[in-house]
Parts: structure tokens; sequence; C-alpha cells
């Protein structure tokens, strides 16, 4: 595994930019996290092609982030190559019946667009942060949707093929899951324009922003919902009734106003984070039986 080699060779190879030992602590939403090894920007779909290339070749492991609203980046960073989508995937575009969006496409984005051209179903996403990638990845939405529901397709880059569309009828859509992270890299999503009444559909995300703001610890450093939801069961009222809610270690803490979100007070570090995770999960074993499940990833090591 040769770092300086692979670096060396994406630099000339690509139109994006490529970072030695970027920060990450700048590109996640908990504001914490050591540096990248290498974090490559890649502009184009050929510039996507070179870079998982060059990486393979180099036996450089490497993850795709988007906005960095569902990870938690260990301490010591990561021994690997961060690809973040740049240009062509921010595209977005319009018509009658279809809306196209690249992966790194803003969601808040595509749902103000939708508002705009009068198109439902889209009401759900209002206050998710992230991109369209990373919400087509883990299916994002509300009891009310999710993002599956409105999918007419989606494209893959799969390393050795190339681009690959998949349908959205095809795509195993489940509980904050899809599966399509595990079949390629989500490149561009084509998702359906649903006509309703512009009224009807204001009111709905006004209700749902204002549920999210009332309920959510909106505007602090944090990952969203920590843990999955078991069957029948709110994640965060078993925290709650294990009396863990304000629950601290560090600058990390268990949100007074959800208690399935944890906070960066200021001056959190990724281990204490992952610490009081740990510490959750125990509790709540202990008191019911129950291992929860993150829904957040984790990348570099928290050994």
């Amino acid at each position: 595994m040769t770092l300086s080699g692979a670096h060396r060779a994406l630099v000339p190879a690509l139109i994006g930019e490529v970072r030695r030992n970027e920060p990450m602590a700048r590109h996640t939403t908990y504001r914490v996290g050591g540096p990248a090894a290498l974090h490559v920007t890649c502009d184009t779909v050929s510039d996507l092609s070179s870079a998982v290339h060059i990486l393979n070749a180099e036996e450089i492991p490497w993850v795709v982030l988007g906005k960095g609203s569902n990870i938690l980046v260990a301490d010591q960073g990561y021994e690997g190559a961060v690809i973040v989508l740049g240009r062509e995937f921010k595209e977005q575009e319009t018509s009658d019946d279809l809306i196209r969006a690249g992966a790194a496409t803003i969601l808040a984005g595509v749902v103000n667009d939708a508002f705009t051209h009068g198109f439902s179903g889209y009401e759900f996403l209002v206050g998710i942060p992230g991109t369209v990638g990373g919400a087509l990845a883990m299916n994002a939405g509300a009891r009310e949707g999710w993002i599956g529901d409105v999918v007419e397709s989606v494209t893959l880059y799969v390393p050795g093929e190339g681009l690959v569309a998949v349908r959205g009828e095809d795509i195993e859509w489940g509980y904050r899951d899809s599966g399509l992270s595990a079949r390629g890299i989500i490149v561009e999503s084509t998702l359906r324009a649903l006509t309703g009444d512009k009224d009807a559909i204001r009111a709905t995300m006004e209700e749902s922003f204002r549920r999210r703001k009332e309920t959510q610890p909106v505007g602090q450093p944090c990952a969203g919902s920590v843990f999955v939801n078991p069957d029948g069961v709110s994640a965060g009222r078993l925290i709650e009734s294990a009396g863990l809610k304000g629950t601290r270690v560090g600058g990390a803490v268990v949100s007074a106003r959800h208690a399935n979100f944890i906070v960066n007070e200021g001056g959190a570090k990724a281990s204490d984070v992952f610490d009081l995770i740990r510490f959750v999960q125990d509790r709540v074993n202990d008191l019911n039986g129950i291992e929860l499940r993150t829904e957040i990833k984790f990348l570099g090591s928290f050994e």
C-alpha cells in the first residue's frame, strides 16, 4: 500500500482536487475526526473511474462520502482515501414528470425544487440533511414516507463495469437501507414528479419542519439518529426510559430533546461520541435485553 504513489498518480489524472492528510472534522456534521490520508474530489465520471482504478491498483482502501451527516470518523483519522463527488454530480434538472438529481445534490435543494414545481411526495424529507446519494443509500425518510417511494431509477458506477442503471422497483428498499452501496457508487437518480396541491404541500412541509424542530436538536453538531429502531419499539424511548437523557462523556451528550441523538456540545472528540454510544448500548441491553444497532457509520479505528 503506497499512499504517496497513489497521490502522485491521482493528481495529474483528475480534474478534481487531491489532498493529503485532510482533517475530516471539516467534512462531518459532528465536527470531529482526524485526517483522511487522501481526500479525493471527483468532478466527473471519468475522474471517478480513474480514482477507483488507481486506488485499487495501489491497494488503498477507499470510501465515498457525501456531506458527512451520518458518519463518525475516528480521532486518529482514516488510513485510506475519502472520495467526494464534485461538480458533475451536483447537477439537477426538473421536467414535467421527473426530477433528475446527481448524487452530490443537496437533498434540501431537491425538496425545495419539488415544492416550487408543485410536486408532492417529498414533504417528509424536509429538514433531513445530506445529499441525494446518501439519502438513497439509507432510504432516508420518516414515518410518513421514504425516498424509495419516489425513485424511478438510480445510476451506479460499478468498478470494472462502468455505469449501470437500476430501476426503482428492482431496489430492495428497507428500513434505513437500500442495498445500493453494496452494488456500486451512486452517481445519479431520477425521481418521480407527482403533481399535488401547492397549498397542501406547503402546509405539510411546514408541519413536518415544525415537528422536527420541536423534537430534534436541529442546529447542533450531530449525525442524526444514532440507533436504528428495534422492531416495534422506538430507540429514543428505550434510551429515555433508561434515564440517559443528558448523559455526558466529554463533550458528547445524549440530547435532552431527543434521546436517539448524541450531540457535540463543544470540544467533543470522536472517542467521546463512541464511548457514549457503547455506554447507551450497554445500559439499554442490561435493562431491556435489547441490543441497539447503530444507524451511523464508523470510519477509522475505534479500538
